[in-house]
């Protein structure tokens, strides 16, 4: 073997095994992708194959041999009517036996008949009809030819006498059995009415499983939709325990938010003695430093309350996404900010989501970008899917080993960020991350292409 051959082989089986896998996945690419396709697929597959296995060895053996026998029968008949034809003296004489012998056993002949087909004439899926010529041809070595399709009740077949070729026209009922096709027919009926009653009843055990994917989606975007567990013991109790864990978190969320606004209530009535002590001060440096302290205090406490509340006291409604991002774009230039509006890619119409959720995770990502840039662009893009509303600014930006440490709580990447020296106390990417979240989205961070600095992506599904 040559150094050749051994070094092609390799190559031989990477290309083999890539073949493989590029068939698979395109075998993969055409199942389908829902349970209930799937658990359909696993009921059709084994129905047909059923099908298709009678079909083989009932059809294939059982009416094969039914119709061989048939035709030998019939064959005997012939083998004798030849033999009489063949001893007569004359045609004349031999016609008159064909004639008698034929009524007697229920055969046609006509003696001479030359206008026998070239090639035996059947229909390509007459299988019981294959079968008869090939037993006659087997057993008569006289024999011509065989017309199977000028009359589908008789079998017309030719023969060689020493009087010349002899028609013999033979009841199809009696070389064969009956019609198998109505066989297939009775199946297919069959298959699909029992295809039909599995369909209901796979759909009644399928359908609670589709419930409960869609009330734990909804309750993944904050919103409460009615369900009770129903079908079998399996999905009963994988329903009740989703209902016992939406319960909890409900509990939860709902002492989280009574504990916040005790807080809320505690932290700023001694901020507000504190400003009403402050303003009966003298105006001086030391004064004014402590009025930034308390102010400082209150935006504080103001973004930890909004990054525990969240938006979970908030329902969900139909709001138009465009005009909701040029409420928010016009209100932060009136307060001064360099923000304007981009690309804004919307088809009309609304989408249920928390508006004043979304407003306040579009704000801390606008305070964000003036914060740390002089202008930002905000834009909107949509899909059959999702939204994206994508906020960009020309500051410094975030390393992307950091991005995902930047939206973690109370995380401030660098002194820039420090609230005693103007920044924030690292809640706003935060807050926008659990935003988009609960509404079933994301929040990316990346690199802007525009204007260099960082681009901030708030996905909302749709």
């Amino acid at each position: 073997m040559s150094d050749k051959s051994l070094h092609a082989r390799p190559f031989r089986f990477v290309s083999a095994a890539g073949s493989l896998t590029a068939m698979r996945l395109r075998l993969k690419s055409l199942l389908p992708r829902g349970l209930f396709g799937r658990a359909a697929l696993i009921l059709v597959v084994p129905v047909v194959t059923i099908q298709l296995i009678v079909s083989v060895v009932f059809i294939q053996r059982h009416f094969e041999g039914v119709t061989r026998q048939m035709t030998t029968s019939i064959q005997i008949e012939i083998s004798h009517l030849l033999g009489l034809v063949n001893a007569a003296p004359d045609i004349a004489v031999a016609r008159a036996r064909a004639a008698d012998l034929g009524r007697a056993l229920e055969l046609q002949t006509d003696l001479p008949n030359g206008n026998a087909p070239p090639a035996d004439i059947r229909e390509f899926i007459d299988w019981s009809g294959r079968e008869v010529i090939l037993t006659l041809r087997a057993r008569i070595p006289e024999l011509l030819t065989v017309d199977l399709l000028s009359d589908n009740n008789e079998v017309r077949a030719w023969f060689q006498t020493r009087h010349g070729p002899m028609l013999v026209v033979v009841d199809r009922r009696r070389l064969s059995a009956s019609n198998p096709h109505q066989l297939l027919v009775l199946m297919v009926l069959a298959s699909v009415l029992m295809t039909g009653v599995a369909y209901v009843f796979l759909r009644n055990q399928l359908t609670p499983i589709a419930r409960l994917a869609r009330a734990a989606e909804a309750f993944g975007k904050g919103e409460i939709v009615p369900f009770r567990p129903r079908g079998a013991t399996e999905v009963r109790a994988a329903g009740q325990a989703f209902l016992d864990m939406r319960l909890r978190i409900e509990r939860q969320i709902e002492a989280r938010t009574q504990m916040l606004s005790g807080v809320s209530h505690d932290l700023r009535t001694p901020l507000t003695r504190l400003k009403l002590g402050l303003s009966f001060l003298p105006e001086d440096e030391e004064t004014e430093a402590l009025q930034r302290d308390v102010a400082q205090m209150e935006r504080m406490v103001d973004e930890f309350l909004s990054f525990a509340r969240g938006d979970a006291m908030e329902a969900a409604e139909e709001v138009d996404p465009a005009a909701l991002l040029a409420a928010v774009v016009s209100d932060a230039a009136r307060a001064g900010q360099a923000v304007t509006l981009g690309t804004v890619d919307w088809p009309g119409g609304s989408m249920r989501l928390r508006p004043q959720a979304v407003r306040r995770a579009l704000e801390n990502l606008l305070g964000n970008a003036a914060r740390h840039g002089s202008r930002a662009v905000v834009s909107l893009t949509a899909s059959d899917r999702q939204v994206r509303l994508v906020v960009e600014d020309d500051g410094p930006g975030i390393p992307e080993a950091a991005r995902e440490a930047a939206m973690e709580p109370f995380r401030r990447l660098d002194a820039a960020r420090d609230p005693n020296r103007g920044g924030g106390v690292g809640l706003g990417l935060s807050i926008a991350a659990d935003v988009a979240r609960s509404h079933g989205g994301a929040l990316r961070l990346g690199d802007s292409e525009a204007l260099g600095g960082l681009r901030a992506e708030l996905t909302l599904a749709r």
